[in-house]
C-alpha cells in the first residue's frame, strides 16, 4: 500500500487546523522547522516517521490516521484452521488483537525486541 505525500500532507494540515494550532505553533512543538512542514503539508516532502509520531502527538490524532492507513482489522487477511477446540472466531479475534498491539506499538514508534 503506497500513501501518496500529498494525502499524507492534507491530513497533518487537517489536523493540524483541528488542533488550533498555526503552521509556527506546530513547527515549534514538534522540534520540526517550519519550512520542513510546510514542504511536507504541501506534498513536496515526505514525512518520515519520527516526525509523523510527533505531529500526531501534537495534533492530538494517530499516525495511522495522519497516512490514512485505516485499522488492522481492515486491512488483514486471516485463514487458520481451528484445531484443539478453538473456534475460528475466537482465534481471529486473538489474532486481531495481536496485530492491532504491533501497529500501536508501530504508531508510537516503540521499537521491537527480539
Amino acid at each position: 500500500m503506497t500513501m501518496a505525500a500529498s494525502d499524507v500532507g492534507v491530513r497533518i494540515e487537517r489536523a493540524r487546523v483541528a488542533a488550533g494550532l498555526s503552521q509556527r505553533a506546530l513547527a515549534d512543538a514538534t522540534g520540526i522547522s517550519q519550512s520542513t512542514l510546510s514542504r511536507i503539508i504541501s506534498g513536496d516532502r515526505v514525512a518520515k516517521v519520527p516526525e509523523l509520531v510527533v505531529i500526531a502527538w501534537e495534533t492530538g490524532h494517530t499516525v495511522s490516521q495522519l497516512t490514512g492507513i485505516g485499522a488492522v482489522s481492515e486491512r488483514v487477511e486471516c485463514a487458520a484452521r481451528a484445531t484443539n477446540g478453538s473456534g475460528m472466531e475466537g482465534m481471529r479475534r486473538t489474532l486481531l488483537d495481536f496485530l492491532e498491539l504491533n501497529a500501536y506499538l508501530d504508531d508510537q514508534a516503540i521499537p521491537a525486541t527480539v
